[in-house]
């Protein structure tokens, strides 16, 4: 495991504290599991550019509105 030092203002710093203490674990663990949802964020924000970059603008938004429909159906 690496090591990692930042520095935050301490109000960020204290709410960070409050955050941990309310979800029952460390500051370490807080970090950690925030490091991974920006992680998986960013993986997945890289997959759908590489996606979009080789597919299809105009089967896309015949898609788009496939959805809408799906949804504006539903809500009837």
């Amino acid at each position: 495991m690496n090591e990692l030092t930042i520095q935050l203002p301490a109000d960020q710093h204290d709410r960070l504290k409050a955050m941990a203490v309310y979800r029952n674990t460390t500051l370490e663990k807080l970090f950690e599991d925030l490091a991974g949802r920006a992680i998986t964020q960013f993986d997945a924000e890289m997959h759908f550019r590489a996606r979009a970059a080789r597919g299809d603008p105009e089967q896309a938004l015949k898609l788009l509105d496939r959805l809408d429909k799906h949804f504006a159906d539903r809500s009837d």
